[in-house]
């Protein structure tokens, strides 16, 4: 039972070939694109709204200098989004619930903070170790605590969008498989219990949505402190 309940994270293969790459390429496709007309269908006016909102929410307390980086964490937001809802499709594999990918993304952009950080403004950066008004008996300490807090954010912002996206799958798969048990001995409690798939479908698609802007939100800050 514990097997099947975590054989949907497993990555799928074919041949003995592991069709990750396919399951983040392909969501892409079904994306529309730009056209020479002057009017633009709804799905692509409800992208650029999206986009639009989203971006000037996440960079609106950045300094200009951080704005070079809009393209990248707009991306970001985008592949994340499309990763968390596409896994709540029937017979799909969600990426986004391998740490190792999650992990990839997060130590990657953290550390390209942070060298942005030190090269731009070393002072500055090394500042946040040490808070403001500090007793110098504390110093040492301090500064250790703060730096194990500043190497623990990309292991924060990895397992964060892992084990929501695990838990919210792990529920889904339990309720309904208990619906289904039902279904035949007990119908009535069976209905209740599929209105409550539905509802936690629901939830989980809100979970999908909002983990990935918490993701990518977490990145500006962390930029928003080496900018």
């Amino acid at each position: 039972m514990t097997l099947s309940l975590f054989d949907q994270f497993l990555s799928p293969c074919c041949m003995l070939n592991p069709l990750v790459a396919i399951a983040i390429i392909l969501p892409w496709i079904l994306f529309p694109s730009p056209t020479t007309r002057w009017l633009n269908n709804r799905s692509l006016t409800s992208q650029n709204w999206f986009l639009s909102q989203a971006t000037s929410q996440i960079f609106l307390p950045i300094n200009p200098p951080g704005h070079k980086w809009a393209l990248l964490l707009s991306s970001l937001l985008i592949f994340l989004t499309t990763m968390n809802t596409a896994g709540l499709l029937p017979y799909t594999f969600t990426p986004t619930s391998q740490l190792s990918i999650n992990m990839g993304l997060a130590g990657a952009l953290w550390m390209g903070v942070v060298i942005l950080g030190m090269r731009t403004q070393p002072t500055h950066s090394l500042g946040h170790l040490l808070p403001e008004g500090a007793p110098a008996l504390l110093t040492p300490i301090l500064v250790i605590i703060e730096t194990i807090s500043l190497f623990i954010r990309p292991i924060a912002l990895g397992v964060r969008l892992t084990a929501n996206l695990t838990a919210g799958h792990l529920l889904i798969q339990l309720t309904s498989t208990a619906t289904l048990a039902m279904l035949t001995i007990m119908p009535v409690t069976a209905i209740f219990t599929g209105i409550l798939l539905f509802l936690l479908a629901l939830l989980e698609a809100a979970v999908a949505l909002i983990q990935a802007y918490v993701f990518v939100l977490l990145l500006s800050l962390y930029l928003q402190e080496n900018v």
